[in-house]
């Protein structure tokens, strides 16, 4: 390659290319703004003073936009007379160059089509200077490739968005669609609304995950969050539902092996050491390869930013993934830049963030989180509350869903209030419900096999080292399936 080859190659291939506009459009639109009162309420939803590409039409516009957010009439005059006030009259082309607009265009029929063109040029000269923002930061050195990925998405949406922008809608519209949706559910008054936990309980509580939820799921240390979490994985992935699952703790090896022990009932220290029996490497082989095919995508990145985070979500959403789960919130890292920030403000920012992934993102997303010491200082049942909620008050604000995992028994609690043995008794307190009832959900837990099951299922423990005496459980997906 000689050296004119390799200049050419460096050289922008825009280089000497003018911007895209369209300028006799902007001076025609505003004139039929002062021709027709009616024209500015039409392209307000569309247009922003930035939008415009001649500088006098964006000091006319704003112009404009002044008059009409202070309820005064809208014309030659009136404009002309705002411009001098600012001082900028001179500067757009005198009064003269205000007048001559409104004799390019006879009617204002077309404002609203014309106002969509401008928007698009608006929209091309965004995207360009996208573009050469994210090349300038490829460049350097110092800036971070998640950052940068995910200040391209999100400018990439911003200017989507701005074209196809949200408009009031009528309440009889929207209740004519409430209606037909109100009508679907009365076909199968047991069908979910959401992404099944497995639970029925748990599941005719919440209607299942529900899109655009934060889900606080909170517990102490060793209480069985992450084992709660992954029973909800493997339950929701079982009824062909996609699942994501962020651990900033476990590793993916270490996340596997419970999924086995789960599945095949064959005790997590027997998984841990090895050495199966012949008759164990055939019960697992049997149960677990149905496992092969469940729709799971596991990302066990440590210190994961809420940039990373998004990114990566955002992707797995697309190739299917209904449910996401961060396991856990307090281990996030914060984004670079708030570095003058304390935990609790981290937390908080990171809390506010999974609501906005959750939202962005038209999934319902699971985040485990730690609660404080002071549940094991207070006397009697030791039943957590919101304000045990670690680090921020915020996460509590956020979320929409907040529930705490308790188990009496790991604190020596050998009876209930009611005189009842609580072995293998376990609750998960619905704390906080933004869309429905508080309630305590109970729940049975075997931690050989790192399950959790609905307090009336029919599943026994088995003695130490024997396979497990249990209904199977395919049959209790098929059970689940005719009792939802």
């Amino acid at each position: 390659m000689d050296k004119k080859t390799i200049h050419r190659t460096l050289v922008p291939s825009n280089l000497g290319k003018l911007p895209p506009q369209a300028t006799d459009l902007e001076a025609a639109l505003l004139g039929a703004i002062m021709l027709e009162r009616d024209t500015i309420q039409l392209v307000l939803d569309i247009l922003d003073p930035e939008d415009f590409y001649e500088e006098a039409h964006k000091s006319i516009f704003r112009s404009v936009v002044l008059l009409f957010s202070n309820s005064q009439p809208v014309d030659i005059l009136t404009v002309t007379q705002t411009l001098r006030k600012q001082g900028k009259l001179e500067q757009v082309g005198g009064a003269h160059y205000v007048t001559e607009l409104t004799t390019l265009v006879n009617s204002a029929a077309n404002s609203e089509y014309h106002a969509r063109l401008i928007k698009e040029q608006a929209m091309k000269r965004a995207l360009i200077r996208m573009c050469s923002s994210t090349e300038t930061g490829a460049y350097d050195e110092r800036e971070d490739v998640f950052v940068l990925m995910e200040r391209l998405q999100n400018d990439l949406f911003r200017i989507a968005g701005t074209f196809h922008r949200r408009q009031a809608q009528r309440l009889s519209t929207a209740l004519i669609d409430y209606t037909r949706e109100l009508q679907a559910r009365g076909k199968n008054a047991r069908a979910l609304t959401g992404v099944p936990s497995g639970y029925t309980a748990l599941d005719r509580a919440t209607g299942g995950w529900q899109k655009t939820d934060l889900i606080i799921i909170a517990a102490r240390p060793a209480m069985g969050k992450t084992a709660f979490v992954l029973n909800c994985l493997r339950n929701a992935a079982l009824m062909e539902m996609g699942v994501a699952m962020f651990s900033l703790e476990m590793s993916l090896l270490q996340l596997t092996g419970r999924l086995v022990s789960i599945e095949t009932e064959i005790e997590t220290g027997i998984l841990r050491r090895g050495g199966l029996t012949d008759e164990q490497w055939s019960h697992y082989h049997a149960k677990t390869s149905r496992l092969h095919h469940l729709p799971v995508w596991i990302d066990d990145t440590p210190e994961l930013s809420i940039l990373a985070l998004k990114t990566k979500a955002r992707k797995l959403v697309a190739e299917g993934a209904n449910l996401i789960i961060v396991d856990y919130l307090q281990l996030m890292a914060a984004d670079k830049g708030s570095n003058n920030r304390n935990r609790e403000q981290e937390i908080g920012a990171i809390s506010r963030s999974l609501k906005g992934i959750a939202k962005e993102l038209n999934v319902p997303v699971i985040a485990l989180a730690q609660l404080s010491r002071a549940v094991e200082s207070r006397g009697g049942s030791k039943r957590p509350q919101l304000s045990d909620l670690r680090d921020s008050g915020s996460i509590e604000q956020d979320a929409d869903v907040v529930c705490f995992l308790h188990r009496p028994e790991y604190y020596g609690i050998t009876e209930d209030e009611h005189g009842q043995s609580t072995a293998n008794m376990a609750e998960l307190i619905i704390a906080k419900h933004r869309n429905g009832s508080l309630e305590d959900i109970p729940l049975r837990f075997y931690g050989r096999y790192q399950q959790f099951h609905d307090y009336d299922s029919t599943h026994h423990q088995s003695p130490a080292g024997d396979l497990p005496v249990t209904t199977d459980l395919g049959a209790m997906e098929t059970d689940y399936n005719a009792t939802n």
